[in-house]
């Protein structure tokens, strides 16, 4: 029997400045699927959004919105995650790099000195559960110039800080890492959802240091080398007063079950 997967997201906004944007909300390429709609409207009336593909397979809607209230409504009916190819040889050169928010070159020292001696999935599992046991999840307490550095300073911070610490340590230890912007069934409370991902052995295992979803049922949206890669909004120009944001996400066939020491790929 199929296992079906229903998300949705409302994002409204007021563009005070004519503006082109990029929206982040629709299911990465390849996600099948078996209902999707794609609806933006600005003071009502129907508006054009170009749809981009990325390298990664992330489904970017491009809109150049007048001004008015913007309203972006997503909804689909998802039966699996994107499948996600095998970790090719450029991957592993792209997220071994440091990034704008996962800056792994300031973490040369720390994190290969803590993970001393732990390779392969032991590592992985290591940085996990450090980071987990390290850090508290506070929501709305971090800032979006927020980088991995500032989030081991603070000790805090949301799901993109401890995928962008995770993954900062995992590069700093010679393990290529991305993150992931996902639709994540059992999120409390619920929103957008970022976990890191780690290359092992040829695949891509997600890697969610919040544990706050398990990792078998997330939906992939976006994927890249941080958060800058992954934003479910950009402003590329104009300017954009953000009003509220409603995401859900069911799992029709109840929750799976998840143990963060086993490594888990969608």
């Amino acid at each position: 029997m199929t296992t079906v997967t229903s998300v949705t997201s409302h994002l409204e906004m007021t563009v005070t400045q004519q503006a082109r944007l990029v929206f982040s909300v629709a299911v990465a390429a390849g996600t099948p699927t078996e209902r999707e709609d794609l609806v933006l409207t600005v003071d009502g009336a129907p508006v054009e959004a170009r749809e981009v593909t990325s390298l990664a397979g992330t489904r970017l809607h491009v809109v150049d919105a007048p001004i008015g209230r913007l309203v972006v409504d997503y909804a689909a009916d998802v039966t699996a995650s994107a499948p996600t190819p095998a970790v090719t040889e450029a991957e592993l050169v792209e997220y071994a790099r440091p990034s704008r928010y996962a800056e792994s070159d300031r973490f040369n020292v720390i994190a290969p000195t803590q993970f001393a001696g732990l390779t392969g999935q032991e590592l992985i599992t290591a940085v996990s559960t450090w980071v987990n046991g390290h850090m508290r999840y506070i929501p709305g307490i971090s800032g979006s110039e927020d980088s991995a550095i500032d989030t081991l300073l603070a000790g805090q911070g949301v799901c993109r800080d401890f995928a962008h610490l995770t993954i900062a340590m995992l590069r700093a230890c010679g393990v290529p890492a991305r993150l992931a912007a996902v639709y994540a069934p059992g999120l409390i409370p619920m929103d957008f959802h970022a976990v890191a991902e780690a290359a092992l052995d040829g695949r891509w295992q997600i890697v969610d240091s919040t544990r706050m979803a398990p990792r078998p049922g997330l939906i992939r949206i976006a994927t890249g080398r941080d958060a800058a890669d992954t934003a479910f909004l950009t402003v590329l120009s104009g300017r954009v007063k953000f009003g509220p944001v409603r995401v859900t996400c069911y799992a029709h066939g109840g929750l799976q079950q998840d143990d963060p020491t086993q490594p888990v790929w969608i």
